[in-house]
């Protein structure tokens, strides 16, 4: 494959240009199996709007398929590591905007803890088809200001000491959230031996979402403001919300 910018000989399809110095990919969809993890690269939107009717781009600059032969026991741990290594060097070379990602999720938390890109989940069934769904649709702002910054309001004390603020901290890490703001605490719930739980709520209709913290007796509703414009938008950050507090271990 060749750049898509200077038409340098690319090793890879989708590589960044290492001459020209521009990036090839715009987004990667990982299909994350335990044995196999497939990559498949998309093109920008704006490459296809470019394209001439009689003649369409084609979104999909190529795929490239990642294997291991899992572990068990204490040797799992290093070989699932290796693994979403060797994804992680794949995603690196591209530089992609965004990754999505679909199926396992042991390694799709795996390489999340890799790389360092905007990262979502989608649709296991077919990860690809599901992002490509999405594109034309408005790109949701992305918030840079860091997680402890983005808490706030005239409640400062959480449930669960520091589990519970490294529950809120890891809803404020999201690129599509503004602020947390959190409640006030109801101790009258049901008692729960599970130790701290955190869970998202459906999203309203300006895209705003509700995170509960539950510990013991204790309940604590938190509101947290999203860049998302409506319900459809908050329904698919609310999501990705809760895999991220599922992969950290929070449900």
């Amino acid at each position: 494959m060749e750049c898509r910018h200077c038409a340098s000989p690319l090793e890879k399809p989708g590589d960044f240009c290492l001459v020209c110095r521009e990036r090839n990919t715009a987004a990667i969809v990982l299909e994350a199996g335990r044995e196999r993890t497939t990559l498949t690269m998309l093109a920008d939107d704006g490459d296809e709007d470019t394209a001439s009717a009689s003649e369409p781009a084609d979104p999909v600059l190529g795929e490239t398929t990642i294997t291991t032969t899992p572990e068990e026991g204490e040797n799992e741990v290093v070989e699932l590591r290796n693994f979403a290594g060797l994804i992680g060097d794949e995603i690196r070379r591209k530089r992609p905007e965004e990754v999505y990602a679909g199926g396992e999720r042991a390694v799709i938390q795996a390489v999340r803890e890799d790389i360092h890109h905007p990262f979502y989940r989608v649709a296991d069934d077919d990860p690809v088809r599901a992002v490509l769904e999405r594109r034309g649709e408005p790109a949701l702002d992305v918030v840079e200001t860091p997680p402890a910054d983005k808490i706030g309001g005239s409640h400062t004390t959480l449930i669960g000491g520091r589990t519970g603020m490294r529950a809120i901290h890891t809803v404020a890490d999201h690129p599509h959230v503004k602020k947390v703001i959190p409640g006030p605490i109801d101790a009258g719930g049901k008692g729960s031996q599970s130790g701290l739980r955190a869970k998202v709520t459906r999203a309203d209709d300006g895209g705003n979402v509700r995170m509960l913290l539950r510990d013991g007796s204790s309940v604590q509703e938190n509101r947290v403001v999203t860049t998302a414009p409506d319900r459809e938008m908050g329904e698919r950050i609310r999501d990705d919300l809760n895999d991220v507090l599922s992969s950290a271990e929070f449900q």
